[in-house]
C-alpha cells in the first residue's frame, strides 16, 4: 500500500504539471475532469507550441503508465487480502472502501499487539498530548506520533462526515461545542475503534446489531 501511495503521488504530480502548462498559456479547460472522456478530447485537440506539446504528450503517457501500475498494485493487494476476515469486515464501515481497508489491515498488522482500541488510537497519533501537575491537567493537540498512513486513512474515512449515523451525530455534537477540527479528530478515533474490533473479531458487532434491528 505504501508503494501504491507513491505511485498515486507521482501520477498526481504529472497531472498537476499538465494543468500548469495550460495555466501558463491562459487556457481554461471546459471540463472539470481533464482525465475523463471530455478532458481527453480537449487535450487531443489542444494546440500548443511544440516544446509544450511534447511535454504534455509525455506527461499524459506517464499518467497512463501510473494508472496501470496503480491498478496492478490494487489487484495484488486484493489478492493477498482475499482471505483476511478483518479486511472484509471493516469495509462495512461507512467511508471505508477496499483501499482504506487495505491500508488499515496492512499497516496495523497483528491487531493482537494492541491491548485495546485506545492503544491503537495512541499508536496512530490520534490522541491528544497530555500534561498534568498537582492541580491541573492540560490536553493539547494530537500527538501525530506513530503511523502517519493509518492516521491519514482514519481522517480520510470520515472526511465527508461518514462513518455511520452514530459517528456523524457525535461529529456534529462535538463540532458545535469545540469546533470542526476537534470533532474531525474525535470522529476519526471513533472510526478507528470500529476498525480495531473489526480486525480483531472479523466482524463489527455494533453494526451487525443495527442491521438486525433494521
Amino acid at each position: 500500500m505504501r508503494y501504491r501511495g507513491k505511485l498515486v503521488a507521482q501520477r498526481t504530480s504529472a497531472k498537476a504539471q499538465v494543468k500548469a502548462v495550460l495555466a501558463k498559456h491562459g487556457l481554461h479547460p471546459p471540463v472539470d475532469d481533464l482525465w475523463g472522456p471530455g478532458g481527453t478530447r480537449y487535450l487531443d485537440e489542444l494546440e500548443l507550441p511544440h516544446a509544450y506539446a511534447v511535454k504534455v504528450g509525455s506527461l499524459r503517457q506517464l499518467v497512463e503508465v501510473f494508472d496501470r501500475e496503480v491498478a496492478m498494485a490494487e489487484a495484488e493487494t486484493r489478492r493477498r487480502l482475499a482471505d483476511h476476515d478483518g479486511y472484509r469486515a471493516i469495509q462495512v464501515i461507512s467511508g471505508v472502501g477496499p483501499i482504506l481497508a487495505a491500508i488499515f489491515a496492512a499497516e496495523i498488522g497483528d491487531i493482537g499487539r494492541f491491548a485495546g482500541p485506545e492503544h491503537l488510537c495512541s499508536w496512530a497519533g490520534l490522541t491528544p498530548k497530555h500534561r498534568e501537575s498537582d492541580t491541573k491537567v492540560w490536553r493539547g493537540r494530537i500527538t501525530k506520533k506513530g503511523s502517519t498512513l493509518v492516521r491519514w486513512a482514519a481522517i480520510e474515512a470520515i472526511s465527508k462526515i461518514r462513518g455511520g449515523p452514530k459517528i456523524q451525530a457525535d461529529y456534529h455534537r462535538i463540532a458545535e461545542r469545540r469546533g470542526k477540527h476537534i470533532a474531525r479528530v474525535a470522529a476519526a478515533r471513533k472510526l478507528l475503534t470500529l476498525v480495531y474490533y473489526g480486525l480483531r473479531d472479523g466482524e463489527i458487532r455494533s453494526l451487525v446489531r443495527v442491521d438486525e434491528a433494521g
